[in-house]
C-alpha cells in the first residue's frame, strides 16, 4: 500500500508487458504515486522478473496496490460478447482460468502487494441458476487460495445492480473478499446510478477507480461511451464526498481505456489528474 499515509493519493492503471495501462515511466511523468497493475504475462511472472519489477517500481517512485488479473479470450467488444468471455464466469475457460488467477495471485505475492482485483463476469441474478452456485465454488477456492498468502481479492463493479453484487458477496461469504468500486462502469453496463451504488457496496470497497462515461440509450443492451474524467455523467465531487463518507481514504485510481492512442491517453490522464487535485483540495478545504 501507499507508505506516505496520505489521503487519497492519486494513481494510474499501468501495465508492464501488455494490456491497457500506461506504461511505469509515463505514470512517473504524471506525478502519481500509486498504480493499478495490469497483471504481465507468464514470463514477467516469476520471482527473478518479479524482482527487476519491484527495483523499477522504487526507481521512479511508484506503488502497487493492487494487481488486476486478465485472461486470453477476453473481449469487451460489446456488452453480449462480455457476457459470453469475461472472467471467471464462462464455464469451458473457469478452471483454467482459476489456475491463471492463482499464479497472479502467486506474483501479487512477490511484489509484496496485498490485493488481487479482477472482472468476475456477470453474476447470475438468480441465485437458483446452476451456474451461480458453480461460480460461488470458483470464487471461494480462489479467495481461500489467496487468503492463505494474505492477499485480499477485489472484484470490479459495474457488470451487475449493487443489489447483486452484494448478495454475491454475502454468499461467498469469504473475509478477503471486496470491491473495486468503477462508478463508470455501472453507466457503460447501464446497473445504475454509480453515487447511490458506492453507498450501498461502501461496506466492501478497498479500491476504486476514476473513470468517466455517458449513458447509453439503451442502457444494459449496448455500449455506453467512456470519456474524459469530468466530461461524462460521474459527478466526481459526489464521488468524492461518498468516499469520505463511507471511510474510504486509499488511492484514486485514474483508467483511461483509449492505449490506441497513447498521447491523447497521456494528456487526458494528466487533465484528470489536474481535476482531481483540485477535488481533493476542496475537499481538504471543508
Amino acid at each position: 500500500m501507499n507508505d506516505t499515509n496520505e489521503k487519497w493519493p492519486l494513481g494510474v492503471f499501468a501495465s508492464i508487458d501488455e494490456g491497457l495501462g500506461v506504461d511505469l515511466d509515463i505514470a512517473h511523468e504524471l506525478g502519481v504515486t500509486t498504480v493499478h497493475l495490469h497483471a504481465p504475462s507468464r514470463v514477467s511472472r516469476t520471482p527473478a522478473a518479479a524482482q527487476q519489477f519491484s527495483e523499477r517500481l522504487a526507481a521512479v517512485g511508484l506503488t502497487v496496490t493492487v494487481v488486476f488479473a486478465g485472461f486470453e479470450g477476453e473481449s469487451y467488444v460489446d456488452i453480449p460478447t462480455v457476457q459470453r468471455t469475461i472472467g471467471l464466469v464462462p464455464s469451458t475457460t473457469r478452471q483454467e482460468r482459476l489456475r491463471e488467477l492463482k499464479d497472479i495471485i502467486d506474483f501479487s505475492e512477490r511484489l509484496g502487494v496485498d490485493a488481487t482485483g479482477l472482472h468476475l463476469g456477470f453474476v447470475p441474478h438468480d441465485s437458483a441458476d446452476p451456474q451461480f452456485g458453480a461460480l460461488l465454488a470458483t470464487t471461494r477456492l480462489a479467495c481461500d487460495y489467496a487468503a492463505q498468502r494474505a492477499i485480499n481479492i477485489h472484484l470490479e463493479t459495474g457488470q451487475e445492480p449493487a443489489n447483486v453484487l452484494i448478495d454475491f458477496l454475502q454468499a461467498v461469504d469469504r473475509p478477503n473478499l471486496f470491491v473495486n468500486f468503477d462508478p463508470a462502469n455501472m453507466i457503460l453496463y447501464g446497473c445504475g446510478e454509480p453515487i447511490a451504488a458506492l453507498r450501498a457496496i461502501g461496506p466492501y470497497v478497498r479500491s476504486v477507480h476514476c473513470k468517466d462515461a455517458l449513458w447509453s440509450d439503451r442502457p444494459g443492451e449496448t455500449w455506453g461511451q467512456e470519456m474524459p474524467l469530468g466530461e461524462g455523467a460521474v459527478d466526481f465531487a459526489a464521488y468524492l464526498s461518498t468516499l469520505d463518507t463511507i471511510g474510504y481514504t486509499g488511492p484514486l485510481t485514474i483508467e483511461r481505456e483509449i492505449p490506441q492512442e497513447p498521447g491523447r491517453q497521456k494528456t487526458e490522464i494528466g487533465q484528470a489528474v489536474k481535476l482531481l487535485r483540485r477535488l481533493k483540495s476542496d475537499r481538504e478545504a471543508l
